[in-house]
């Protein structure tokens, strides 16, 4: 068992293809660690430690700065299929065989795109505010690279509704954001964020044929949840999901928007742990 916390595990770096990656490796290890991949425009530190160190009491956990961005190298792709491939070059550089994937928004995506390219890779998919390529209302013409001018306010307004339990929870969870003091990531560049924003918006597009087509090849055990008030990725998305996948099940949070996870942790860490106990 490491003795490292969210708080305390060291940033590593590791190379494929000319590209330096920086990650955070921490945890109980012996089965397939938890990759965890991010929201747009975030790093390492934007994940909650209350989600990450309840789940390296189990397991092992892996934060992970794609290409460009954070502290890794390289440029960020404008496509979630080159994100893809940079995701599978760091699993390749660490000699991962098995992971399990929790990905977020943007993450989910990726994790979406990585089921299909490899999926002797993957285990188990846990999937947060999410959609399919060509969802519906995907375009995400309200984020902007300018969302880190104010990136509290960004937060409190994007991942929690306006009801005043939501907002307390915001503030718990922009407070633990906090609570790794030193070795903190570097903040995502305004190139990165206008990348990753071209990403999902051409991940969004609808194809003129065979939208959603590919979806029942992802046949891993896949867990959904997703906020009912979710105003970047709308919850009609994850319900397409959890229909079109063969093997999914989803939880909708109620009075939550797009950081649903956090409002809810401890439910959400119930049913990831859940998901996690039938793995063969």
């Amino acid at each position: 068992m490491s003795n490292y916390t969210h708080e305390t595990v060291p940033t590593r770096f590791v190379e494929n293809g000319g590209i330096r990656y920086a990650y955070r490796r921490f945890g109980k290890p012996g089965g397939p660690p938890l990759l965890f991949l991010g929201y747009f425009n975030s790093n390492m530190d934007g994940w909650d430690p209350a989600v990450t160190n309840s789940l390296a009491a189990d397991h092992e956990v892996i934060l992970f700065d794609n290409a460009g961005v954070g502290a890794s190298g390289g440029e960020t792709p404008e496509t979630v299929a080159e994100m893809t491939r940079h995701c599978a070059a760091f699993c390749g550089a660490l000699g991962l065989k098995a992971i399990h994937i929790v990905g977020f928004s943007l993450g989910g995506m990726i994790a979406q795109q990585l089921a299909l390219e490899l999926p002797h890779l993957i285990q188990r998919l846990i999937l947060l505010g999410t959609g399919p390529r060509g969802g519906e209302g995907m375009t995400f013409t309200e984020l902007s690279a300018e969302e880190q001018a104010d990136p509290v306010a960004f937060l409190l307004g994007a991942f929690f509704t306006r009801s005043e339990t939501s907002q307390a929870a915001g503030r718990a969870y922009v407070k633990r954001l906090d609570s790794r003091k030193k070795n903190r990531d570097l903040p995502v560049s305004r190139r990165s964020a206008m990348a990753q924003l071209a990403a999902i918006r051409e991940w969004g597009t609808i194809p003129v044929t065979g939208r959603y087509s590919t979806l029942k090849d992802i046949t891993h055990p896949t867990l959904f949840e997703h906020g009912n008030q979710d105003i970047v990725v709308a919850p009609i998305n994850t319900l397409i999901l959890a229909e079109l996948l063969p093997n999914a099940q989803l939880v909708v949070f109620s009075d939550s928007s797009h950081g649903a996870q956090y409002q809810h942790a401890q439910l959400f860490l119930e049913q990831v742990k859940l998901l996690l106990s039938r793995c063969d």
